[in-house]
C-alpha cells in the first residue's frame, strides 16, 4: 500500500488524476494475498505484510508520469454494536446472568461476535430489523445497542478480529429467529436440531 486517499499528501496528488477502483468485499479485504481486476480491467496481484489488511481508500498503484492510480474500495456490512458499560455498576451475579443470556441469544442465532472490553461487535448476517427483534425479545437490562457502518468499526479491531467479524459474516451457515410469546418464560429449555 502506498498510502490512503484520506492522507493530506495523497489528496493533493490525486486531485485531477485518473483513478481506477478495485472493489473488494469484506472477505477479500481480510486476505493478505490475492489477485483481482479493477473496474477498468487491470489485474493486480496484492501481497501484504503479515498482520496487515487493506482499508477503504488504500492506494494500490500510482504512476507519477501518467497520474493514474488504482485504489481499494471495500464494501463492509454494517455491524451491531452492543454496549455493556451499563452493567459495570451492577452486582457480579447480575453481570454474569445478563452476559450468559446475551451469549446464549447470540449463539442461538449463530451470529459471530467479537468482544473488545465492554463492547460486543456482531456483523449483520440478517436484516437489521431481525437483529433488533432478537435484542428486544430478550429485553436485556442495562445493555444498549446500535448499528454502525463496518468501516467505522475496523480501526478498533486487530486483523484476526476483523477476519472473525467480517470474514465470518458471509459464511454463517444460517440464522433464525424464535418468536416468543410474552407469556413464555425466556429461560425455557431451548433444544432442537439445527439443520
Amino acid at each position: 500500500m502506498l498510502g490512503n486517499v484520506n492522507d493530506a499528501d495523497w489528496k493533493a496528488k490525486l486531485d485531477g488524476a485518473h483513478v481506477d477502483v478495485m472493489n473488494l468485499d469484506q472477505w477479500q479485504a481480510q486476505k493478505t494475498r490475492f489477485r483481482l481486476k479493477s473496474d477498468e480491467g487491470v489485474e493486480l496481484a496484492v501481497s501484504l505484510e503479515r498482520n496487515t489488511h487493506l482499508h477503504d481508500g488504500d492506494i494500490l498503484f500510482w504512476d507519477d508520469r501518467t497520474r493514474e492510480a488504482i485504489i481499494a474500495r471495500i464494501q463492509l456490512q454494517d455491524v451491531m454494536v452492543i454496549r455493556l458499560d451499563g452493567l459495570l455498576s451492577k452486582t457480579q451475579d447480575f453481570l454474569a446472568h445478563i452476559c450468559l443470556e446475551l451469549g446464549h441469544a447470540l449463539g442461538n442465532q449463530h451470529w459471530p461476535a467479537v468482544v473488545k472490553g465492554t463492547t460486543v461487535y456482531v456483523p449483520l448476517t440478517v436484516d437489521r430489523q431481525v437483529m433488533a427483534s432478537v435484542m428486544k425479545t430478550h429485553a436485556f437490562e442495562e445493555i444498549t445497542y446500535e448499528f454502525s457502518p463496518g468501516a467505522s468499526v475496523i480501526p478498533y479491531l486487530a486483523p484476526h478480529e476483523s477476519r472473525r467479524l467480517f470474514g465470518g459474516a458471509n459464511s454463517t451457515p444460517h440464522s433464525h429467529v424464535h418468536e416468543h410469546s410474552p407469556a413464555l418464560n425466556h429461560h425455557d429449555d431451548h433444544s432442537h436440531p439445527h439443520t
